[in-house]
């Protein structure tokens, strides 16, 4: 997520790099630590938006994170035929200072959507890691196959922690950002600022997660023509 001042610029290139995008990506954003620890030292003099403007998060990282996610429950699917539910699975095992925000999150896009739910467990297929990184909080893979969200500590005691944890999972259910969005849409990260609050999804951002889970993975699996 990234300063406001940022973005009509970073809206357009999101666009773009959407357009863009080949059907199997790999991302470019760092691996997430093997623990709960840091990734890195927060600046002494940190801005209050500096998370933001500095954020590992792009449309390809996201894009690739949401391939792997989906990649990961097809295969889950194929081992059990027959099986109509979507569930994606996760962990928060490495993000234990975020279980209350992680699971906040859970519920709401649980009860915003249809196709497709979320649910804590083994075997996942992606997690949540957290620790202190000058790029902010983001989500990505860790360029095998496999998903990750990581939370970082400054940027969620500067802005809602729950809209936060909410907007990086909606990059699992296959968000793009859209930093010029106002604060009633979710996926607008910080470009509203530190002062919104709101960390629900609003109609359209729910129509298109259910469209892309739609009949199983099927139109999420469907190339774009």
């Amino acid at each position: 997520m990234r300063h406001p001042r940022a973005v009509l610029a970073a809206a357009l290139s999101v666009a773009a790099a959407l357009a863009a995008v080949p059907a199997a990506t790999t991302a470019t954003a760092a691996a997430p630590p093997a623990s709960g620890g840091t990734t890195a030292s927060v600046p002494a003099a940190y801005s209050s938006y500096a998370a933001y403007a500095g954020s590992a998060e792009d449309a390809r990282a996201n894009k690739a994170f949401f391939e792997a996610v989906m990649k990961s429950v097809a295969e889950k699917r194929a081992a059990t035929p027959g099986t109509q539910a979507v569930t994606v699975v996760y962990s928060a095992a490495n993000a234990p200072s975020f279980r209350t925000q992680i699971a906040r999150s859970t519920q709401i896009w649980n009860s915003s959507v249809r196709n497709v739910k979320l649910q804590e467990g083994g075997n996942p297929d992606f997690r949540y890691y957290e620790g202190n990184d000058s790029r902010g909080s983001y989500a990505s893979t860790d360029g095998h196959g496999r998903g990750y969200i990581f939370l970082d500590y400054r940027q969620n005691q500067i802005y809602n922690s729950t809209r936060v944890t909410a907007h990086e999972t909606g990059h699992v259910l296959g968000l793009p950002d859209h930093y010029s969005g106002p604060c009633s849409e979710l996926m607008s990260g910080g470009g509203p600022g530190p002062s919104c609050q709101n960390a629900v999804p609003n109609t359209r951002e729910r129509s298109r997660v259910d469209y892309l889970w739609r009949n199983g993975l099927a139109a999420a699996l469907t190339p774009a023509s």
